[in-house]
C-alpha cells in the first residue's frame, strides 16, 4: 500500500479530536476497506502518562476486532495525536510498533501524516484526499 484514500471531513475530524485532546493525545481507530478509510472511531487514552504517550483501551481494541469478524468494518488501522510535535512516528512510536501492516495516523501541528507499520519500520503513505 501506497496511498490512502480518507474523505476531506475525516481529516477535518482527526484534527478536531487532537484538538479537543490537547494537551493529551487523542488516540482511535482506522475503519474502512482495503485503501480506503471510511470511518474513525474515538477511544480512551489509558496510558497513565497521555500527555506524552498514548494505549488505546484495550475494551474498545478487542470490540472493535469482533465487530470486524462478524461483518463491521475493517480495523485498518490507528490514530493518535502529538500534541507538541509534528505529525510523524516519534521514537516511542517506533519502539511500540509491531510490523503488523497496518496504518497509522499521526496528527501533528494541524496536520495528519499518514504511515505503514511495516517489517522494515514506517514507511510514509500519500494519501487520496476525497470529496465529504
Amino acid at each position: 500500500m501506497k496511498t490512502i484514500e480518507v474523505s476531506s471531513a475525516l481529516i477535518g475530524e482527526l484534527i478536531a479530536e487532537a484538538a479537543a485532546a490537547h494537551p493529551h493525545e487523542a488516540c482511535g481507530l482506522l475503519l474502512g476497506t482495503n485503501g480506503a478509510v471510511c470511518s474513525i472511531r474515538p477511544c480512551a487514552n489509558v496510558h497513565p502518562t497521555p500527555d506524552t504517550h498514548f494505549e488505546i483501551d484495550p475494551r474498545a481494541l478487542i470490540d472493535a476486532h469482533r465487530a470486524e469478524r462478524g461483518g463491521g468494518p475493517r480495523v485498518l488501522g490507528y490514530y493518535h495525536s502529538h500534541p507538541a510535535g509534528p505529525p510523524e512516528p516519534s521514537a516511542t512510536d517506533r519502539a511500540q510498533a509491531t510490523a503488523d501492516g497496518r496504518v497509522w495516523a499521526i496528527v501533528g501541528e494541524g496536520k495528519v501524516g499518514w504511515w505503514q507499520d511495516t517489517a522494515e519500520g514506517f514507511a510514509a503513505l500519500s494519501y487520496l484526499a476525497t470529496g465529504g
